[in-house]
């Protein structure tokens, strides 16, 4: 399966569920976009690690990873977002030590964390992108705010979950596949992103 490479393209606010974010990451060569819902503490982590000009009086959790990993030669090369399962994306680190690799099991979240501390490539497969991306309208205007993590909270896009974060979708089980693409669209088109998120949770799980 082939690679396809992402950057962070923001984090925004959820609207309607409490204590979440939105992670959304940006294809690199094509303009599909793979947002991730996030928890609140992962949220504040990415974002300081963004925001060069913000350093915390004592470090975060994954600045002490970072600064533990440093003091023993271990380097983060690359994070990749490998699985999907019922809407929850699964990820790995790949770190490397004396010329030697081993592949870590992290939440996305955690893992995109230490990529950013460590400027390591994020990674997905072609087959998860095509699955979970989609396209999002955002007017170039608004393409600079989206650099300032404070405009990023007013935005409420969300869609796939990180693990620990759970979206409900059982108001939609009851609609045939056909009428979930067609509320899918028309989610997209009003910009509703966190309907068309569980919308589209629910496709996935009928489809699997």
């Amino acid at each position: 399966m082939s690679l396809v490479k992402l950057t962070i393209k923001g984090i925004s606010y959820s609207q309607t569920q409490n204590g979440a974010y939105a992670l959304i990451l940006n294809e690199v060569d094509g303009d599909r976009k793979l947002p991730i819902v996030i928890g609140a503490f992962e949220a504040q982590s990415i974002a300081i690690a963004l925001e060069k000009e913000i350093k915390p009086p004592r470090p975060l959790t994954h600045d002490l990873f970072k600064n533990f990993a440093d003091r023993f030669d271990i380097v983060v090369k690359q994070v990749i977002i490998h699985k999907l399962v019922d809407g929850v994306f699964f990820s790995s680190i790949i770190c490397e030590r004396d010329k030697i690799e081993e592949i870590i099991d992290a939440r996305t979240s955690d893992a995109i964390a230490l990529a950013i501390r460590f400027n390591a490539p994020i990674f997905t497969y072609k087959n998860i992108l095509d699955k979970a991306g989609i396209y999002l309208n955002i007017n170039p205007a608004e393409n600079e705010d989206m650099e300032d993590p404070d405009a990023l909270l007013s935005q409420p896009e969300t869609f796939g979950t990180d693990e620990d974060v759970v979206v409900p979708a059982d108001a939609y089980s009851g609609y045939s596949i056909k009428e979930l693409y067609d509320q899918l669209e028309t989610a997209v088109q009003n910009e509703d992103y966190e309907k068309a998120a569980k919308i589209r949770d629910v496709i996935s799980k009928k489809e699997s």
